[in-house]
């Protein structure tokens, strides 16, 4: 390749960039920046400690061996750790509901903490306050017999099955209570009043006008069609959702849209993973349960894509999964630039932190590096998908993990041994991929710095 040659592709790329910065990119950063999508993101956010705590408790109290599972269990631990999970993971729709709402709030100029408690409330009157359990008879001679409990709230939407109402109760009580804030809708205390106490009337007209609102859906929803708005929402919308996500579809959509928006320079993984993360969290919080049942199997429900899939195999190592091209980095240039970065980027590439490379080489607005960086987290992601479908490894166990976790310590605690060998032929996988591209853009590094043709 001359560097004629290599002229006229940076003058198709800049073309190219041009049509994509100038007409695909602002529509689609208009609608991600919108109050709504802003308030999905960041309101996500707040849950994920939780989250990651609830996981560890999950995995301490579902033991990938079952010698030590038994000893746990014996000693009493195993039962308690699931209960400080069912406590943090298990209720992430109402952390979800509440984060929401107060980023909308928030970002309207208001204080967003009573918005974030009317949601609270608006999610909980909208579920069902009884439990319905039928006890199945073995003799058919007998007649099974059914329980009603009554003024309780069911767990079961608290956690994953809730997330989409989290979404809608949290965007509609933002904007509601937002509207409120702006008319001056409110009551107004004299300034004697303490800061903390006219605050909490301030909230008292339009959280008022919210729920009551909340109380004529929930009223319409059990007394004509005899069932909650969030059982509806979770068969109407929901349930659709996550099977669409977990599937060939989904799995092209969190391995390539990171990427894309990526090469043009922005955060990809932090834009779509805030829109996915949702139905991502929810599927992992349906494996969680089934781990926990011991029915961690597709022919009971498992999701293929969840947080973990992801998290563990679309993005780790950094966006692009690029180890592949750190071991190039290291171990293949020759050029003083790219053996520079390479020493750079070792470091945070364990921590899956990839800015070196992809500003550094740079991998944004690089046709060489590009094609590798859209390829890689695709054929990982397929591979994996078909991987769990065809069961050669099993579905992950729900657990969401600090994305920081070094790969290989990553993958056994989603999936056990079988995920983190997977895991590491993924991550040998990527080094085939980056390596023919790499050596070809150092090739021309090395010749610029020699200033000979390549």
């Amino acid at each position: 390749m001359t560097f004629l040659n290599l002229f006229i592709i940076k003058g198709a790329l800049v073309k190219m960039n041009d049509f994509i910065q100038n007409k695909i990119m602002p529509p689609m950063m208009k609608f991600l920046n919108t109050r709504a999508m802003s308030a999905i993101k960041n309101g996500m956010l707040y849950p994920i400690p939780f989250i990651i705590i609830g996981s560890v408790f999950l995995i301490l109290g579902q033991l990938p061996w079952q010698a030590g599972q038994d000893f746990m269990n014996k000693i009493h631990l195993g039962p308690l750790f699931l209960q400080i999970n069912n406590a943090s993971f298990g209720i992430m729709a109402l952390l979800a509901v509440f984060g929401i709402a107060y980023s909308w709030v928030s970002d309207a100029g208001f204080e967003g903490a009573p918005a974030g408690l009317t949601a609270i409330i608006v999610h909980i009157l909208l579920q069902p306050d009884t439990i319905k359990t039928v006890t199945s008879i073995a003799d058919p001679t007998k007649i099974s017999t059914a329980y009603q409990v009554s003024g309780v709230i069911d767990r079961t939407w608290l956690g994953g099955k809730g997330m989409v109402l989290s979404i809608i109760v949290g965007l509609l009580v933002g904007w509601i209570y937002s509207a409120f804030m702006r008319k001056n809708i409110t009551i107004k205390m004299p300034e004697q009043v303490p800061a903390n106490v006219a605050a909490s009337f301030t909230a008292l007209v339009p959280a008022a006008a919210i729920i009551s609102l909340a109380g004529v859906v929930h009223g319409f929803f059990t007394i004509g069609l005899h069932e909650t708005f969030i059982e509806w929402v979770y068969k109407v919308i929901q349930a659709p959702l996550q099977h669409a996500v977990d599937g060939p579809g989904g799995v092209f959509l969190i391995a390539f849209l990171p990427v894309f928006i990526w090469f043009f320079g922005a955060h990809g993984a932090t834009i779509i993973g805030g829109i996915m993360g949702p139905l991502l969290q929810a599927n992992a919080a349906d494996n969680a349960a089934l781990n926990k049942a011991h029915e961690l199997t597709l022919s009971h429900g498992a999701h293929i894509v969840t947080q973990s899939f992801m998290d563990q195999f679309i993005t780790v190592t950094g966006s692009g999964l690029t180890i592949g091209l750190v071991i190039f980095l290291l171990f293949g240039a020759k050029s003083v630039q790219m053996k520079t970065i390479g020493r750079m980027e070792i470091g945070p590439a364990i921590f899956n932190i990839n800015e070196p490379v992809l500003f550094g080489l740079p991998i944004v607005l690089n046709p060489i590096l590009g094609i590798p960086f859209f390829l890689a987290p695709l054929v990982s992601g397929f591979a994996t998908y078909y991987a769990i479908y065809f069961g050669i490894i099993p579905p992950f166990n729900g657990a969401v993990i600090p994305w920081t976790t070094p790969a290989l310590i990553s993958g056994f605690l989603v999936g056990g041994w079988q995920a983190m060998l997977w895991q590491a032929l993924m991550l040998v996988l990527t080094v085939v991929i980056y390596w023919p591209f790499a050596k070809k853009y150092d090739n021309i590094l090395l010749a610029e710095e020699e200033g000979t043709e390549v």
